[in-house]
């Protein structure tokens, strides 16, 4: 996926695909909780992850980085000694910590003391030859020697797994999960957009399978940038309930080499579960774009390069503050952040900028299996009342009156509501203090896992073949070739029925 892949796939073709033809508009600005605002890649895109989330400390809460390596490293090195699996030494690190620390006195980047409240995701695979797990060691003991606590830093190792960004769905064009090929996205019965969204926002609400079309906009990304590795426009998600004012989070989500809209079309955006999660938990995605740049450039270690695979800048094509606030493609995402995130009643702690003050008196009521009244105290100036649970958002329109109640809840399950004022302009006031509440009846009994061959399902009973392929029984998901060497996990939810996937 990345300087190998050059020499092979330069021949190749490109998988023909229909062309974006959607306009490119202006980026809007919503209403953005800005101290819920996160990042991940993939790849060069995992890279710049990592810089963006250190060098802007005190913008990224939460940082998740697929395949990628330590901060600096090919500002010291060859990119090859950061990649293919090289053991990054501690000599290396040390030589990153220094501008680590001389960048954070300086001001070049946010104070490094930030880096330590973070919440780290991490995921590799073991048959990752790209990037490989020796980059990542090296990486998280760079976030470990920056103070980010055992607790916030999530390292994930998964078996047969190559270079990839992993889901547990099927998407046309995908790859095989042990194979580094384009569009570099497979089904692996691990869902990483899933693991990397809960690890900075905790439990979320079951994601939507079918995003609307309506939700994905193409943005204009030249009012924030004529650097000649980014192209002229992006990709962001916009729930429906993000549109339509209610304050949400931001996340921004970067793809690796070969990934971009010229090379993909919009696969990485609409194929990697990102969108699915975010449509109903609030989540904003934005999707910066690359484009190929076959212009010879010189860069900090790694002599003259031309970037044809669409990378990310984490080498130094395009100045030597590559990976500070001033880098140029830093500076352009950083950029699109303060505007997505300029919309009127932005702010921090999960409320608005309105002078309304939280309801008080917020309480639970009437349980049943799938239901909870919330009732709370009006507030004088309040046109309406959003709803919260466990800092989603619940109600679609406006609510009028004090009480609300909750559908769709699992039974037997704890959960938490606030509730904030609305004021006839639409700004949203404080949040309130939280109110918990259990549902009745039984929780269902916890799912059970089978991790097999594909020939060792169907003689078990949880899949049949068909054509040469897998298809679990029940869900008739496509588990890859009917044979003993590929290897998948079944999920059973229900009397011969499985899905692809994992157990908690």
């Amino acid at each position: 996926m990345f300087f190998r892949s050059i020499r092979m796939l330069a021949a190749a073709a490109v998988t023909a695909l229909a062309c974006v033809t959607h306009a490119a508009v202006p980026l809007p600005a919503l209403n953005v909780d800005t101290s819920q605002t996160s990042v991940s890649g993939l790849s060069s895109g995992g890279f710049m992850a990592n810089q963006l989330g250190i060098a802007y400390s005190a913008t990224f809460r939460g940082v998740g980085i697929f395949a990628a390596g330590p901060y600096m490293c090919a500002g010291h090195s060859n990119y090859t000694a950061c990649m293919y699996n090289a053991t990054i030494s501690s000599a290396m690190l040390s030589t990153m910590q220094t501008d680590i620390n001389n960048w954070s006195t300086s001001g070049a980047i946010d104070n490094k003391s930030n880096i330590a409240t973070q919440k780290i995701f991490m995921f590799v695979g073991s048959s990752d030859t790209t990037v490989g797990p020796n980059p990542m060691a090296g990486l998280k003991t760079q976030y470990t020697n920056n103070g980010v606590p055992a607790a916030n830093l999530t390292y994930v190792q998964r078996a047969s797994t190559a270079h990839v960004f992993p889901t547990d769905f099927d998407s046309t064009g995908n790859n095989a999960c042990g194979t580094a090929a384009s569009p570099y996205i497979s089904n692996c019965s691990y869902d990483g957009a899933k693991e990397a969204l809960s690890k900075f926002y905790g439990t979320l609400n079951p994601r939507n399978n079918a995003p609307a079309a309506a939700n994905y906009i193409e943005f204009d990304q030249t009012a924030f940038t004529s650097n000649p590795g980014m192209a002229s426009s992006g990709w962001i998600y916009v729930p429906s309930s993000c549109s339509s004012g209610a304050q949400c989070k931001l996340h921004v989500a970067l793809h690796g080499c070969q990934q971009s809209t010229d090379k993909i079309n919009t696969q990485f955006v609409k194929n990697t579960g990102y969108t699915r999660w975010a449509d109903t938990n609030n989540i904003i995605v934005l999707f910066p774009q690359t484009k190929v740049d076959n212009t010879s450039r010189s860069t900090a270690a790694s002599g003259s390069l031309a970037n044809p695979n669409a990378c990310w800048d984490w080498i130094g094509w395009y100045g030597t503050n590559f990976s500070q606030k001033a880098g140029t493609q830093m500076a352009a995402i950083k950029a699109m952040v303060d505007k997505v995130s300029s919309g009127a009643g932005s702010g921090g702690g999960g409320g608005g900028s309105g002078s309304l003050p939280a309801p008080t008196a917020v309480a639970t009521s009437g349980a049943t299996t799938s239901t909870m009244a919330i009732t709370w105290g009006a507030v004088s100036g309040a046109a309406s009342y959003n709803v919260f649970r466990n800092g989603n958002k619940v109600n679609a329109t406006g609510v009028t009156a004090t009480t609300y109640t909750d559908t769709g809840l699992a039974a037997a399950t704890t959960y938490t509501w606030t509730v904030a004022g609305v004021d006839s302009a639409g700004t949203q006031g404080a949040t309130s203090a939280g109110a918990t509440g259990t549902t009745t009846g039984t929780a269902p009994p916890p799912a059970t896992c089978y991790t097999a061959s594909n020939y060792a399902h169907t003689t078990a009973g949880r899949a049949h073949q068909s054509g040469g392929y897998a298809l679990a029984n029940g869900s008739n998901q496509n588990m890859g070739l009917w044979n003993t060497f590929t290897t998948t996990t079944l999920k059973m939810t229900g009397t011969n029925y499985y899905i692809i996937g994992t157990c908690p």
